[in-house]
């Protein structure tokens, strides 16, 4: 598909909805159009005063136009709208832009999106800053839905889960408070939809102990560069944190007990998302620390389509695990779910619920597939291109309604580019059992300081927010470790 510009506009914009109504589809940008759907925008008047010029007074003449080739045997969709977009306030230009290109996309594919013109990654901030601004609840919907035409449904789930997540941040010192989030970037195997840092530990072994000395030095300076100051939440991510050996485990969870002040700390997550990276001895070494949340992942309980995707374990190894972690005393565990997973019907997805809803978690996070452009699953379309990955409103409706059956409510919510039904990813809890991380991470209220390879910190100040990223590659990172704590010290200068 062809999106035709000729003006740098809200570019961004433009091609975040077509993505959103064809999120399969590659787009390029050219000057031709032929043979393939094409969507040109036109801008007639000076548009290069826009930038950088203030608040000057400019009317932009704006050409939508829609050509769909002609393709068995139906006629060709050709679709134009003429709009005038005052700069003078360039929100409202933008979203009457968003609203009448998305008016043009429902009427050519037949469809609405239910996040309407919203192609962002996190809607919940948009009813959190009205609430927080004193809005009322009518107020919000009205906003939702009449001006980036979200769908009722939706509408109502994000309120939900913002109110919610604003009384769970009563107690968080957002200022001074801060975050941690420790990276192990290993896995037993690579999932087929993976795109994060991930190297597979049976080839890493011999250098995971040179990796944990190299996150031991992050840590030194992120204990000396942030004492005094509230630790609110640590987060273990990956990969896999359980890859790495009970011993190599116990000594990370031990170096972080000796190096800071726990007593602000509402919560220390370590995912154990892989089964087959779980062992008893791994599970008792967790609990010798102030650990008080773990996950174990099925994100399916058909073993065929595990074994598609490449998670090497079965789903009796799921039960096995949870029991386990159960047995030993642990109180709050997650589980992670992916609906449109390759192959699975709507049947299959409430066969996985449920199970999982049998054995009665405390968390689960519903995802909906998204293919990264560097997962295997996008860079072998050959392969995997006719399986059919399909999620819809009403499947994540299912798992809301058996979710409430044992007492799990939303709680937060994020979504991606190119996931499947243009959906969400939704986090559902028990009462007190929240993953207050997640809430931090999604709201962006304070800072995260995040160390291992592929880690990205994050400084909030106020409204402006900064990164410095960790190289991704293990070997880099090892060698390269105080060139990470340098953009650290940058970041913070």
């Amino acid at each position: 598909m062809k999106l035709i510009l000729n003006a740098p506009v809200f570019e961004y914009d433009i091609r975040g909805l077509l993505m959103a109504f064809y999120p399969w589809q590659k787009f390029v940008t050219d000057e031709a159009a032929e043979d393939t759907q094409c969507l040109r925008v036109t801008y007639e008047g000076e548009y290069e005063r826009i930038h950088g010029m203030g608040n000057v007074p400019v009317v932009l003449n704006c050409t939508l136009e829609f050509t769909d080739v002609k393709r068995d045997g139906c006629d060709p969709v050709r679709m134009v709208r003429t709009l005038a977009l005052d700069f003078t306030d360039k929100k409202a230009a933008k979203s009457l832009l968003k609203r009448t290109l998305y008016a043009i996309l429902s009427e050519v594919n037949g469809h609405d999106l239910p996040w309407g013109t919203l192609t962002g990654i996190r809607p919940t901030k948009i009813p959190m800053d009205m609430l927080v601004k004193n809005r009322t609840e009518s107020e919000i919907r009205a906003h939702l839905t009449t001006e980036l035409l979200v769908s009722d449904e939706k509408a109502s789930l994000a309120m939900d889960i913002a109110k919610r997540e604003l009384k769970l941040l009563q107690g968080i010192d957002a200022k001074e408070g801060w975050s941690l989030y420790v990276g192990i970037p290993f896995c037993p195997t690579t999932c087929l939809y993976c795109s994060f840092t991930s190297y597979p530990i049976r080839a890493y072994e011999s250098r995971v102990e040179d990796y944990l000395q190299a996150v031991f030095r992050e840590l030194d300076w992120v204990k000396a560069h942030f004492a005094g100051k509230p630790l609110n939440a640590v987060y273990f991510g990956g990969g896999t944190p359980t890859s790495i050996r009970a011993d190599q485990l116990d000594r990370l969870l031990q170096r972080i007990e000796d190096s800071f002040d726990l007593s602000h700390c509402l919560e220390w997550t370590v995912e154990a998302g892989r089964p087959d990276s779980v062992t008893e001895e791994k599970l008792l070494a967790i609990r010798k620390h102030p650990v008080t949340r773990i996950s174990v992942n099925p994100q399916t309980m058909h073993q065929e389509t595990l074994d598609l995707i490449g998670r090497r374990h079965t789903v009796e190894d799921v039960l096995n695990v949870y029991r386990m972690a159960r047995r030993l005393g642990f109180d709050n565990i997650n589980m992670d779910l992916i609906l449109g997973l390759p192959g699975e019907t709507p049947e299959m997805v409430r066969e996985t619920l449920e199970k999982v809803v049998s054995l009665d978690p405390d968390n689960v996070t519903v995802h909906s597939l998204a293919i990264k452009r560097a997962a295997r699953l996008n860079l072998e379309k050959a392969f995997y291109g006719h399986y059919r990955m399909e999620n819809t409103t009403q499947a994540m409706e299912m798992c809301r309604e058996m979710l409430a059956s044992i007492g799990l409510s939303p709680y937060y919510l994020y979504r991606q580019k190119n996931m499947a039904g243009n959906l969400e990813n939704v986090g559902y809890a028990k009462e007190g059992k929240e993953g207050v991380y997640n809430i931090l991470i999604m709201e962006e209220i304070q800072s995260i300081l995040a160390v291992g390879a592929g880690a990205t910190t994050k400084r909030v100040n106020g409204s402006l927010i900064t990164r410095a990223e960790n190289v991704k590659n293990v070997d880099q990172y090892i060698e390269n470790t105080e060139e990470m704590i340098m953009r650290k010290k940058e970041l913070f200068r």
